[in-house]
């Protein structure tokens, strides 16, 4: 078993670089196909020379995979496909040694349909009072219990040989636990102190803000207020309990908190609640320069008056990648259907996500980086009969799923799959191996070392918020310590503002040393 974490707390996450790991796409180990443990100990190193302080991992508990991982049947194994505990204790140490933390991935929503407790709830054990389950509505109970709909399309509801029904916000084989139950808040409570004991640094909290549902489980009527399953006040509750463990370890918590409302969202980041949460408003922001700064400063104001720090995102394994989604002329994306308005150019996305990753970098707080997008990944397009995503069978295929930013990364150019390992599970496409992250080692000009200078140099920045200069329409420009951030957004190429040495560029400069449109530079005051 790894080191406990100490129960101090010296401040790191509060400006640092955090690297997400999907493991099931990172590297093959044993050469089956799929991302593993071992894989992600062969490239320590790696992540090692990229700079960053932390690696967040996306669920690698026992499963059946119905959502990548995200239906959890045991907690406390690792699944077969990615290793065994005694690898993800010895992954854990091991990142430690080099100077990198371990966060892992708790869906406190839900539980696998596979789970010891709901398996014990169909038997009709007490297990029920565990999860939801109601009778139907209309004269036979063949309507669902309300009108809830799952976030992966369609009813919430399931009904069960017995007539019964049961609530499940994701897919059917994801149960809602209830949280109202004593025992619900107590394991949680115990899965945290299980994984702290081995010497992970912190939690990501998935769909932090829909655990607890009304009592009643009313309908979702137009303008219900509070909702009966999101943001709900006795969350809190929960969350000042989960601290009070995080606080004997010195670990960190950061929530999936997706609300529109900036004091709601606020609440989570209290000083006895978690210590940060994820920043969507700037991920999903179009390439704009007056949208994007009110993002930075609505951001940075919603932190304030309860001092936690912010976090950047600029992709994850949910969104439609960087490169691909800045490629787009109107970078006109809709979420809910990750459509675009336009073809993707990828020469242009690829500049823009350059200038988005120093604009980013340069930013207060903590950033995340989504595996892949140091090397530049576009989206890939995944042949029909090969998607796994549940939520383009759930959507009747209208939703193309998330599996295009979830292919396996290119490690090695000349080599079988690129150097992932055996046939990768999901397909990678031709032209792969141009990412490759070994010749991209070798290119001064690529997006790999462009990410690994940006991280190296990071500390010129300092600790305090950004100062916006004067600067051109469509142009950002601001200083923190004695240095200076200018990302070019408008048509046309721009005087850099008075500097003493330019310290990273995301693109060259034109013959006259201006700043070219969608390029990003540093500068030393």
């Amino acid at each position: 078993m790894g080191q406990p974490t100490p129960a101090t707390d010296d401040g790191w996450w509060r400006s640092a670089v955090i690297y997400q790991v999907y493991v099931r796409s990172f590297a093959d180990g044993d050469g089956d196909g799929t991302g593993d443990l071992a894989g992600v100990r062969a490239r320590l190193p790696y992540l090692a020379e990229l700079g960053v302080d932390a690696l967040w991992f996306n669920p690698w508990y026992r499963s059946p995979m119905k959502d990548g991982g995200y239906d959890v049947a045991d907690y406390r194994a690792v699944d077969p496909a990615f290793g065994t505990l005694a690898e993800a204790e010895k992954l854990i140490a091991e990142a430690r040694e080099l100077g990198i933390r371990t966060l892992v991935d708790i869906v406190p929503n839900h539980v696998s349909h596979q789970h010891p407790w709901f398996r014990a709830a169909l038997a009709g054990g007490p297990e029920r009072e565990l999860f939801h389950f109601r009778p139907g509505r209309g004269e036979h109970g063949e309507l669902p219990p309300n009108d809830w709909q799952s976030e992966f399309g369609g009813p919430a509801w399931t009904r069960l040989p017995d007539g019964d029904w049961y609530l499940h916000l994701f897919a059917p084989e994801q149960p809602d636990l209830n949280w109202a139950h004593p025992a619900v808040r107590q394991e949680h409570e115990d899965i945290l102190r299980f994984w702290f004991e081995r010497g992970v640094a912190g939690v990501r909290i998935d769909s932090a803000a829909l655990l607890v549902k009304h009592p009643e489980l009313p309908d979702v009527t137009e303008g219900r207020d509070p909702h009966p399953y999101v943001d709900r006040d006795e969350l809190h509750d929960v969350y000042r309990a989960w601290r009070g463990v995080a606080d004997e370890y010195g670990a960190v918590f950061v929530g999936e908190v997706w609300l529109p409302d900036a004091e709601r969202f606020a609440r989570y980041l209290r000083p006895d609640e978690l210590h940060t949460a994820f920043n969507f408003s700037f991920m999903s922001c179009p390439w704009d320069a007056a949208r994007l700064r009110r993002s930075i400063d609505d951001t940075l104001a919603e932190h304030a008056p309860v001092g936690a720090p912010a976090t950047w995102v600029l992709c994850n394994h949910d969104v439609t990648r960087t490169v691909t989604r800045y490629g787009r002329a109107d970078t006109g994306f809709d979420f809910a259907t990750k459509a675009f308005g336009t073809p993707t150019d990828l020469a242009l996305g690829t500049r823009r996500a350059r200038a988005a990753a120093l604009l980013s970098l340069a930013l207060p707080g903590v950033v995340y980086v989504y595996q892949g997008e140091e090397l530049g990944l576009p989206e890939a397009d995944i042949p029909l009969d090969r998607i796994e995503d549940p939520m383009h069978a759930r959507s009747g295929g209208t939703d193309p799923g998330r599996d295009g930013c979830r292919v396996p990364l290119p490690w090695a150019a000349g080599e079988p799959h690129t150097g992932f390992g055996g046939e990768p599970w999901l397909p990678q496409p031709d032209g792969w191996a141009a990412y490759a992250a070994d010749r991209q080692a070798e290119d001064p000009g690529s997006m790999l070392r462009l990410y690994r200078e940006a991280v190296r140099l990071r500390p010129v920045f300092g600790d305090g918020p950004p100062t916006w200069l004067p600067a051109p329409a469509g142009v950002l420009a601001f200083a923190r310590a004695d240095a200076l951030c200018v990302v070019n957004l408008s048509d046309t190429p721009v005087d850099l503002p008075a500097h003493s040495a330019l310290l990273l560029a995301g693109g060259p400069l034109d013959t006259a040393g201006r700043l070219p449109r969608d390029t990003a530079v540093w500068l030393r005051a």
